[in-house]
This record gives C-alpha cells, structure tokens and sequence, in this order.
C-alpha cells in the first residue's frame, strides 16, 4: 500500500464515497474485520460513523457517539492512538483506534479491527493513514454536505447556520511558534458571536466579536462586520485600518447596530503583540500559574455613530503565555458560582483545543445548557520566536501505543 495510491484512488471517488474507498483499501491490505472513519462534531462532544467497510457490532446504542469517558474521547484529548485486545483465540480482534488530525485540528478518528495484534510496521502504516485522511477530508468536504451533516448534534437554526459559516473552516491551528483553538456555544437565541484567525507569512492575526441583538438579526450584523474585518485583513491593512473599515461597515450598512471586539496581531518574527478593543471584555493572560486580567484602554464598538478612533495597544506577551479572549457569554449569569480563572488554572495542561471546548462546556452545564447569550472562547498558547512545539504527524508515537495507558501519554500541548 503507498500513500499516493490511496490518495488517487480517493480523488476518483465521488466526494461523498472517498471515505468508503480509503476503509475498502486499507482493510483489505491489512486484512482487517473492519475499518471505519468518524467525524468529531462541532462541541468536540461526540462523533459520528461515516466511511466504513466491514461490519463488527461494537454495542454502539446509535450512529452519534457520545465522547465523555470513552476511548474515543482519550484517543482524541491525548492525540494518542489505542490498541486494545491480543487477537488470541478464534474470533478474537484487536481494535485500534488512531487520531486523525491537521495541525492541531481534531478531525476525527481512523477505527480498526484487525485479527492479529500489529507490529511497529503496521502502526506506522495506520498512523500515516489516519494522517491522510484528515487531507483527504479537508479537500472533499467543500463538495458534498456529508461533513458537515456529521459534525452537527442538533439541526442547525437559520441565525446558528449563518453563523457557523463565519467560523474559520479549521477551529483550531499549531505552529510553530503558537497553538490556536476556538469554541462556540450557541445561546437558545443565537447571539452574534464569532471567532476568526489567520496565519500570514509574517503574523498570526485573530478577532473575537459579538453582535448586539439575537437570533437573523444578529447573525447578519456579525456577517457584516466579519466581512469587513477579512476584505480589509486580505487588502494588507493593519490593525488599526482593519478596526476603522469594519467600524465604517457597520454604520453604514447595520441598521443602528452595533458589535463588540478584539482584534490581536502578534509578529512571528519578532513576537510584537498589537491589540485594539473595541468596547468587548478583557482578555485574561495566564503566566506561572497565575490568571490575571489585562486591562487595556477600551474603545468604543464598532458601529457606534459618534466621533472615535481606535487605539492600537501593546500587549507583553511571553514564552508560555496562555491568552484567554471572551465574549461576554463566558461570564453568565447563572455561572455566578464558577471562577473563570480557577477554570483556566485547571485546565492548563489541556492543548487549547480542549481548554476551550472545557471552559465553554463547563459554563454551557452550569446552565443547564440554557444560556442567555452565546458563549465563546479563543485559548492561544504562545511558544515564542524560535521554538518549536509540534510534529507534522502531531507528535504520536503509534510503535509503542499498546504500552502506554491514557495517564502515561502525555498531552499535545506537552510535546
């Protein structure tokens, strides 16, 4: 089996069948009972069975897999992969389970049951599968809708669709300078919220925004002024340009609405950290083990018609900085007896993709999954100029999984 064969075979197959035709060949190559690929869903909570081949019961209750406690979810959290089972005896299979992950982005899982256990050759065949399949999905989900049928646990209101298409495509990124996740928690009435990032030659620029209002209205005020901030991002502008072009979009085009933000450009040559606030909650800053606030001077929302500018401000960030930047969700009324800042302590050896899907799910059940307004999160960990904190195959060490339980592993964000 070579990778540019099952690549090409994928590339033949319809967009919606290339998942069916990559499980066909492998499990056949390997000689395994069963092959299957499943998609994580938008929360991280759960996944769903889509290319399969082979048909081993796995007392699995429905399609839609819940994560916590599972396999799966350890299989995901420690980017690790899993062997269970020795294949002695008749009927007996071994179950592997690998990550399928792009620079940091949890895609989902690479599942088999192979009749005998495998040796190193055959765990670096899987680990170098599972690999491409997250290439392999990242090309055919813009033809086909079964991706993103996959990744959503509840259908999808008209204001929550509007507002899934503004998130980045990939909600989290590695480099190597910094790793980069965003979690969003819909309130029952979606409330406007977004997150974007991109990495340029040169910088790694995010926002984070929330639309005054609920529900269409909301959503398209946040479509407005995403739009603006990427059009004037993508034409060269710097942050202060950015701030001033999505403000102007706004007053002119949103109805007497306005929108709360961040917008936070860091240097990947010199780490340089340039910031604008425009009337949004402060960001938090975990250093040492210690949670603070930054505070920095506050501008008015973008949209707001009356004279302003907005500032363009420095923020000291440092080799092993975690930043936290909100929406105004994150401190929920009804969460008044959770600290924020205990969260982000306790969830500091999560990569950030799991820290923010963590911090947003824990004030979501604090809810009882009924907020009032949306509840986002951006956790970017900054390495610095020089360091590098990641592998193209995300650090897995798939020769030696079958001897290492969940607790030895150690975490993305650790390797």
């Amino acid at each position: 089996m070579t990778l540019a064969k099952m690549l090409a075979a994928a590339e033949a197959a319809a967009p919606v069948e290339s998942l069916d035709v990559v499980a066909r060949i492998l499990q056949e190559y390997l000689g395994a009972a069963s092959v299957s690929f499943l998609i994580t869903d938008f929360t991280g909570g759960s996944v769903v069975r889509l290319g399969a081949a082979g048909s081993v019961d796995t007392e699995e209750p429905a399609r839609r897999i819940t994560l916590r406690g599972t396999l799966y979810d350890d299989v995901i959290r420690t980017q690790q992969p899993s062997v269970e089972g020795e294949g002695k005896g008749e009927g007996s299979l071994v179950r592997v389970v690998a990550p399928v992950t792009n620079r940091g982005d949890a895609i989902g899982l690479l599942e088999l049951f192979l009749r005998a256990a495998p040796d190193a050759e055959v765990m670096r065949e899987i680990g170098e599968t599972a690999h491409a399949l997250a290439y392999i999905v990242i090309a055919n989900r813009a033809f086909t809708d079964v991706y993103q049928w996959g990744r959503r646990t509840i259908p999808l209101s008209l204001a929550a669709e509007i507002q899934h298409r503004l998130l980045p495509s990939s909600l989290a990124c590695e480099a190597a300078q910094f790793a980069v996740a965003g979690a969003l928690e819909p309130a029952e009435h979606v409330g406007g919220d977004t997150f974007d990032y991109v990495i340029d030659r040169d910088t790694v620029q995010l926002s984070v925004t929330d639309a005054m209002g609920h529900d269409v209205g909301a959503a398209l005020l946040a479509t407005l002024l995403v739009g603006a901030l990427r059009r004037a991002r993508r034409a060269g502008a710097d942050l202060a340009e950015q701030a001033q072009q999505a403000d102007q979009a706004v007053r002119e085009h949103g109805l007497h609405g306005y929108v709360t933000g961040q917008l936070l450009r860091i240097s990947l040559i010199d780490g340089t950290t340039e910031f604008v606030n425009a009337g949004h909650p402060w960001p938090l800053l975990m250093r040492d083990g210690q949670v603070q606030e930054i505070v920095p001077e506050v501008d008015l929302p973008f949209g707001v018609d009356a004279p302003h500018t907005y500032r363009v401000q420095s923020i000291d960030l440092r080799p092993g900085d975690r930043l936290v930047m909100l929406t105004d969700g994150m401190l929920e009324r009804n969460a008044d007896n959770l600290d924020l800042s205990d969260l982000i302590v306790q969830t500091r050896e999560l990569h950030p993709r799991e820290a923010a899907r963590t911090l947003v799910a824990t004030i979501a059940g604090a809810s009882d999954g009924h907020l009032q307004d949306d509840a986002t999160v951006m956790c970017l960990d900054w390495h610095g100029i020089g360091h590098s904190r990641r592998h193209a195959d995300t650090g897995a060490d798939l020769t030696d999984a079958s001897a290492a339980s969940p607790a030895d592993r150690p975490t993305a964000r650790e390797q």
